[in-house]
């Protein structure tokens, strides 16, 4: 999935330098996407690819060989996928450059620190958004000492990395994250403080037209709801699954933990407000 999104490097939020680090940079990764995960053919993905083995359309560069057709070619999935800049840490700071082609006896190990570093980036970009959050500014402290303790930890040397307990982690942060959430949302009024649908099943759900400023739809699964012209100003997105949903006039500015992947997953075109951090995808 080596340069994979049609936006390839997204902007990102930032806060005094913390944000800087938490995109994909393809260029500095040896296409780690591209053979750590496994695919299932389905409609995300045109073929089945084991776990640990390098995609067809890997390049010898570590590019992708069908990066500008990769939804006709049928890898959908892999214009989805973010590894918030996790890739180049492993492959630069980590394994200090070198990669796993020319080094094969570093494969193996380089293949199971991936996912860990891919968890504390994505901590690492919820972090930095909520220092941009006005409204969490009473805990903006807690905040930068997390953001401060999970960027030593994606520091660390590979065994190191690989003893971390990642669950602990999230538990930690999310519970941080969520009081950041809170603080925001209840400047939305009463109504929007009653929408907590955290977790709920909503795939297909017919929400055209409606008000969810302030809602709960932490981890939502929302796959082809219409959302059509939908109020989510404030709503805190989180893990929200949205693919297919229909944005299409859908107002997210000022939503919560809304990241590049869940739009590029999501449908909307030119009526469609999104955050000033993130790019309208190109499919749209």
């Amino acid at each position: 999935m080596s340069q994979t999104s049609e936006t390839r490097e997204h902007p990102e939020p930032a806060a005094g330098g913390v944000g800087s680090g938490l995109r994909a940079d393809c260029g500095s990764c040896f296409g780690l996407c591209c053979v750590v995960p496994a695919f299932a053919a389905s409609a995300d993905f045109a073929i089945d690819k084991p776990a640990g083995r390098a995609c067809p359309n890997l390049r010898q560069d570590f590019r992708c060989g069908i990066h500008d057709r990769l939804r006709p070619e049928g890898f959908t999935g892999c214009t989805v996928y973010d590894c918030f800049g996790a890739g180049q840490k492993v492959s630069q700071v980590t394994f200090g450059g070198r990669d796993w082609r020319r080094n094969p006896g570093t494969a193996k190990q380089m293949f199971e620190v991936f996912p860990v570093m891919r968890h504390l980036h994505e901590l690492l970009r919820y972090l930095a958004e909520a220092l941009t959050l006005e409204a969490a500014r009473p805990l903006h402290a807690e905040l930068r000492a997390a953001f401060d303790e999970i960027e030593s930890l994606t520091q660390g040397d590979p065994d190191s990395l690989l003893g971390l307990d990642t669950e602990a982690q999230w538990r930690r942060v999310n519970a941080l994250l969520l009081r950041a959430s809170e603080l925001v949302r209840a400047g939305a009024g009463a109504g929007g403080r009653r929408k907590d649908r955290r977790g709920a099943d909503l795939i297909g759900a017919r929400l055209k037209g409606t008000d969810l400023r302030g809602a709960n739809l932490r981890g939502a699964y929302l796959i082809g709801a219409d959302l059509r012209g939908a109020d989510l100003r404030t709503a805190d997105l989180i893990g929200a699954d949205l693919r297919d949903a229909d944005l299409r006039g859908a107002d997210l500015t000022g939503s919560v933990f809304l990241v590049q992947a869940q739009l590029d997953a999501a449908r909307g075109d030119g009526t469609t407000k999104i955050p000033p951090s993130l790019t309208r995808p190109a499919h749209w």
